[in-house]
């Protein structure tokens, strides 16, 4: 049997709903038979931005719903019942986009991959964290 690639972890099926952002700074650009994304340093500034409050911010459809499973779980104890009610009170008050989830919203950490038929100026990293500066300074966050 000749070599066959499997990829090491490849991508499973994603529920996850998603919000599209429009940014400026963002087009595609053809070049012979391929189609490139070019994305500018202020569209970056911005989606960094808007990821750093969404997290502070929001919890997933999937994970409230976990959350809310527990309330009607037989098996949970008190504790654990509590704990859920907690954290969706929390999440409520969280999503109204004023106080985060938790006070010490901590350092921000980013991990970040590129395609190779998307251009940006390089400066990449100087962006990110213009943006993440930025929601740190407009929401009310708390560096760790």
């Amino acid at each position: 049997m000749g070599f066959r690639y499997h990829p090491l972890f490849p991508p499973g099926e994603d529920n996850t709903p998603y919000r599209k952002l429009s940014a400026e700074g963002v087009k595609v650009q053809s070049f012979g038979p391929h189609e490139f994304l070019c994305v500018k340093p202020e569209a970056l500034r911005y989606l960094a931005e808007q990821a750093i409050t969404d997290i502070n911010h929001l919890l997933r459809p999937g994970h409230l719903a976990q959350l809310a499973k527990i309330l009607d779980d037989p098996e949970a104890t008190g504790n654990d019942k509590f704990v859920a009610l907690d954290l969706l009170k929390n999440a409520n008050i969280a999503a109204g986009g004023i106080l985060p989830m938790c006070q010490d919203t901590g350092t921000a950490i980013i991990m970040a991959k590129k395609g190779r038929l998307v251009f940006t100026d390089g400066a990449d990293d100087g962006a990110l964290a213009e943006g993440i500066r930025d929601a740190y300074e407009k929401n009310c966050l708390r560096y760790s």
